[in-house]
């Protein structure tokens, strides 16, 4: 294989990785937190616990012994409105250039659904579906200069958690579920530069992979509640295409496949419930996630079924912590709040201009509406604080390309979350 080649399979590797952490402005790494209008209200605390949403299952799913006696289904809507403008300078072929992408980030609708069964007193049966990646950014303008980093990505899953849970005693509960989880990548890149592009390549892969869930509940004392849940990796064996507008090297012109492996990180949640008073409830969430697992996955061209190169991700792992509480205004309304701090697995270093990420700070409210014995209501609100975050994509970066040149600069971004769900229960 010529150097030509190997440089343009090193783009195409690294376009891969570059899509699947695409302007994810809702969570560490390109992970969707936003599963639960219940706990958006409250920054996801105490989201591993038992309590009238069965949502709690994404995290911990011992908590659906929590569900009431039939059949329960919940409804989940979040609209996620992120805003990441990136300015800075380009400097290709020693001639530096102004950076303003405008907003990069896409608004996204995110959906999720939990249904519940009460078996009996000991058993129950569930499932939740969602989307647990889910990423888009676009600059306002494709051809900006720094359109060799980015020009737009966009990833798409959906996964299916089946559970099963056992009441052990009134004490302990247990509960383990199934992962089968699809995921759709597509990317678009400037060949180079854009005053130097011939024009745009194009990837896209899709794969489905498999894991599991499982979690544990401790009521220790009365008013007290411990959650652990865990929900494993899953190993997507991810093929796909790569399109060049123009010959490079020994490959000409076309569309060629491409395979990689990409193991998705495991989750750990640990919360906590606490009833202070008869009417309030403090709540408390740690959550570890495993992205320094990710390092460098081979890539494999279908042409010959070389090693192409690796994909840098390169993360460490992510953190997330979050306090909150509950009130019940009265036998309808109960009313919540939080805050967190988030830890991104991304840092300066590894900082691409796809995902702008950094440490993150949570405000968040929100309610229920008991219409009756039923139907409820949930709403939850969040505004999400971006920390000081710089982009130094230079000679040592692993994004960096001389065609491409430097990209120095900084980045402005928050996010403001809306959520509403309805659960009835039959």
């Amino acid at each position: 294989m010529s150097w030509a080649t190997n440089k343009i399979t090193l783009f195409t590797s690294t376009a891969i990785a570059a899509s699947l952490v695409a302007g994810s402005a809702f969570a560490g790494g390109f992970a969707l937190r936003e599963q639960s209008s219940y706990y958006q209200g409250t920054s996801f605390a105490g989201n591993g616990t038992t309590g009238p949403s069965i949502s709690s299952v994404f995290w911990n799913p011992a908590t659906i012994t929590g569900a009431k006696d039939g059949l329960t289904f919940e409804a989940h809507n979040s609209f996620i409105v992120p805003q990441a403008d990136i300015d800075g300078t380009n400097t290709v072929l020693g001639t530096p250039a102004g950076v303003a992408t405008g907003d990069i980030a896409s608004d996204a609708w995110i959906g999720a659904t939990y249904t519940a069964y009460k078996l009996s007193d000991t058993t129950f049966i569930g499932l939740g579906i969602n989307a647990p990646y889910g990423l888009s950014t676009k600059p306002k303008d494709g051809d900006w200069s720094g359109a060799g980093y980015n020009r737009s990505s966009k990833v798409f899953s959906i996964n299916a958690n089946p559970i099963v849970g056992f009441k052990l005693n009134e004490m302990v509960s247990v509960a383990v579920g199934a992962q089968v989880q699809y995921i759709d990548v597509r990317l678009t890149n400037s060949a180079a530069a854009p005053n130097l592009s011939p024009g745009t390549t194009a990837l896209q892969g899709t794969s489905i992979g498999v894991g599991f869930t499982a979690g544990v509940t401790v009521k220790p004392l009365a008013g007290t509640e411990i959650g652990l849940g865990f929900r494993s990796s899953v190993a997507h064996d991810l093929g796909g295409t790569v399109s060049l507008p123009v010959a490079s090297g020994g490959l000409p012109a076309g569309t060629y496949g491409i395979k990689t492996k990409l193991i998705t990180p495991e989750m750990v949640t640990l919360s906590a419930k606490q009833r202070i008073t008869d009417n309030f409830r403090l709540l408390g969430t740690f959550e570890w996630t495993n992205w320094s697992r990710l390092e460098a996955p081979k890539v494999i061209l279908d042409l010959n079924s070389a090693q192409l190169t690796t994909l840098p991700f390169n993360y460490d792992d992510g953190y997330f912590l979050s306090i909150g509480g509950e009130y019940d205004f009265n036998d309808k309304i109960t009313l919540r709040a939080g805050a967190a701090y988030e830890w991104s697995p991304i840092s300066t270093e590894i900082r691409s201009a796809r995902l702008p990420d950094n440490d993150r700070i949570w405000v968040s409210a929100g309610g229920s509406y008991n219409y009756n014995d039923h139907l409820s209501l949930d709403i939850g609100y969040t505004h999400i604080f971006g920390t000081d975050t710089d982009i130094e994509i230079v000679p040592g970066h692993q994004d960096y390309s001389a065609t491409k040149g430097s990209l120095v600069g900084s980045v402005d971004s928050s996010v403001d979350i809306f959520s509403a769900s309805l659960r009835y229960t039959f």
